[in-house]
């Protein structure tokens, strides 16, 4: 699995994972930092290959914020390790937000070294749950 920047291009390929607009993508690539995870197309060549997930992030006021994590097990998980290692760089915190019905994502933060921060705002009525990390003296 390789991760890289998304590019315009994948608009509607993150728009696929999201059910969201191709549009609404394309303007989150622009706005936001976006990495996206891909894996070797069917024909087994790696450059351009075929995007399995993405993770979007920006950095306000000493905090990066993860906007969004989709796609495959796998690459989130190795998705979430792209904003914890931009913050670690610039020795900030992360926070994420989590629907709170979605065991697996909330696994997966947790296992990444997010605790649970209590609760977050809804989103369509979605309750969400706040997860936090800080960087350790060791990560600084």
């Amino acid at each position: 699995m390789d991760v890289r920047d998304a590019v315009e291009a994948d608009a509607d390929r993150l728009a696929e994972l999201t059910d969201h607009p191709s549009d609404v993508m394309r303007n989150l690539v622009h706005d936001r930092t976006v990495r996206v995870a891909t894996e070797p197309d069917a024909d087994g060549a790696e450059e351009g290959g075929r995007v399995v997930g993405f993770v979007s992030y920006d950095a306000q006021n000493g905090v990066v914020h993860i906007t969004q994590f989709e796609g495959a097990l796998q690459a989130c998980e190795r998705l979430l390790e792209e904003p914890l290692r931009f913050a670690r760089g610039e020795s900030m915190s992360v926070e994420l937000l989590v629907s709170e019905n979605a065991d697996e994502k909330r696994d997966i933060a947790e296992a990444a070294g997010f605790h649970n921060d209590g609760r977050g705002p809804a989103f369509d009525g979605m309750p969400t749950v706040r997860y936090r990390h800080e960087p350790t003296r060791v990560e600084q």
